[in-house]
C-alpha cells in the first residue's frame, strides 16, 4: 500500500456542523423580581414536553406576571423556533400592549434565534 501510495479509509464520515456566531445573552432586566404591580409590564415564557401515546408534544406558554394568567401558547410536534414565535404572537394579539413589555425566558435556542430577535424588535416586547 505504501509503494502504491494508498491509504486505508476510515468508516467515519466527517461532521458537517455549521458553526454560527454564538448568541449573546440578553440582560436580566427582572433580577428575579417576579411580582408586578400592573399588567403588561413583564411576562415569562418557557417550553415543556408532553408525552403522548403517539410521541412527544411541545408546549410553549407565555404568562403575564401581574395576573399570572396564560396570555399565549402554542403546541407543536417539533421543537422548532416557530413554537415560541406563535406563542408570543398570540400574547401580542390577545393582550394588545401599548408600551414595551419585558419577556423573561431561559434563552434557549428558540429564544435566541434571529427570527425571535427580529420579532421582539418589531413588537412591544423586549427580551430579558
Amino acid at each position: 500500500m505504501r509503494e502504491n501510495k494508498n491509504a486505508a479509509l476510515r468508516g467515519y464520515k466527517s461532521h458537517r456542523f455549521h458553526y454560527h456566531k454564538p448568541a449573546k445573552a440578553a440582560p436580566n432586566r427582572l433580577s428575579q423580581q417576579f411580582a408586578m404591580q400592573m399588567p403588561d409590564v413583564a411576562c415569562v415564557t418557557d417550553i415543556t414536553y408532553i408525552r403522548t401515546f403517539q410521541g412527544w408534544l411541545y408546549l410553549a406558554v407565555v404568562l403575564d406576571l401581574f395576573s399570572r394568567k396564560v396570555i399565549g401558547w402554542s403546541m407543536k410536534s417539533t421543537l422548532a423556533k416557530e413554537i415560541v414565535l406563535d406563542a408570543i404572537l398570540m400574547a401580542v394579539w390577545r393582550g394588545k400592549p401599548t408600551k414595551p413589555v419585558i419577556i423573561h425566558s431561559d434563552q434557549g435556542s428558540q429564544y435566541s434565534s434571529d427570527e425571535w430577535k427580529r420579532f421582539c424588535e418589531r413588537t412591544s416586547y423586549r427580551q430579558a
